[in-house]
């Protein structure tokens, strides 16, 4: 007597074994606990600063470069990227997951203060930072 015997033998039985294992199946999937997306909240903070009529190149040269100077010297950061436009410049720090918020926004202004005697004297207002969840983007896939 083989395994598939008795499957065989009857199957209306089989159907409705298999029926019962589908909705059951069914039931359970639906049931499940999954979050299409993860809730992780990156420790992430832009600082921006802005020098009315200056060029991109500019901002970047003396505006971007003493700040990202500066800011490498905070422990934890896991990435920096900057971007400098008419006038503006942004830097965009993530830092590592184990790090905290709070205590990586008070090394960001100290970083941001020890850099302001490299900036330039024309800047309406120091640099202000404040913190940002990249989670809270929506990202859109067509235009």
């Amino acid at each position: 007597m083989s395994f598939s015997e008795p499957f065989i033998k009857r199957p209306v039985a089989t159907s409705l074994l298999m029926l019962g294992l589908v909705l059951v199946g069914s039931v359970a999937f639906t049931l499940l606990p999954v979050a299409p997306l993860p809730q992780v909240d990156f420790p992430t903070i832009q600082i921006d600063a802005d020098l009315p009529g200056a060029s991109a190149e500019t901002m970047a040269s003396t505006v971007a470069t003493p700040l990202e100077r500066a800011l490498s010297d905070i422990s934890g950061i896991s990435s920096m990227t900057s971007s400098s436009s008419l006038g503006t410049t942004s830097i965009t720090i993530q830092f590592d997951l184990s790090r905290n918020i709070d205590a990586a926004a008070q090394d960001v202004q100290t970083a941001i203060n020890a850099a302001g005697g490299k900036l330039p004297k024309e800047l309406p207002s120091p640099p202000t930072y404040h913190k940002v969840n990249p989670a809270d983007f929506t990202i859109c896939l067509w235009r």
